[in-house]
């Protein structure tokens, strides 16, 4: 039996492309499509590349959230799960509702301190001595879903912000895809 699964990311790809290398020339493990609400972003080029199918989103051609999530999962592939793998938007109700319990996302600090789209910069304004990688489910909060992994980054005193996000993102290709197979060994998805 196949694993069938969708990557949601809005940006360079760096994540996707670790999921997709990670699970390239398996048999029981398909990446479906990637979801991106940009049209420019080069996450798109990098599915092409891996021969994954992609829908490109864009929020503002409808009146709601609601109605752009219904309009997304209206064009979706049969899937098992769903990988937010830098998806910069706050998932809806009407995606949780279809794919309850099957939305995982990947955030770039240890969870639950530094939630929302800049974890890796508030982690280092801040000043703390360690920092990291945490997958977790989806739920209706922003970064509040029951944590599934976590890995830690030490923030060294040589480091500057762009020598930090290297080493998270480094953490990230690792953590993602590993997290992800053994989610699939457990058969959440």
């Amino acid at each position: 039996m196949t694993t069938r699964l969708i990557v949601f990311a809005s940006g360079t790809g760096s994540n996707f492309e670790a999921l997709a290398t990670y699970f390239a020339g398996r048999r029981d493990v398909s990446l479906v499509a990637l979801v991106c609400d940009h049209k420019a972003a080069p996450v798109l080029a990098k599915a092409k590349a891996a021969h994954v199918p992609t829908i490109v989103i864009d929020y503002r051609a409808y009146p709601t959230k609601a109605a752009a999530e219904t309009a997304l999962v209206a064009q979706l592939p049969e899937a098992d799960g769903l990988v937010l793998a830098g998806f910069m938007r706050i998932i809806g109700p009407t995606l949780l509702a279809a794919f309850p319990d099957r939305i995982i996302n990947l955030h770039p600090a240890l969870l639950p301190s530094f939630p929302g789209r800049a974890g890796i910069a508030d982690a280092f304004e801040y000043g703390v001595t360690v920092t990291g990688v945490t997958v977790h489910f989806v739920d209706a909060g922003i970064d509040s879903g029951r944590i599934i992994a976590q890995e830690p980054v030490r923030i060294r005193p040589d480091d500057t912000l762009a020598t930090l996000e290297t080493r998270i993102h480094d953490v990230e290709h690792q953590l993602l895809p590993t997290t992800v197979d053994h989610l699939i060994e457990k058969g959440v998805f």
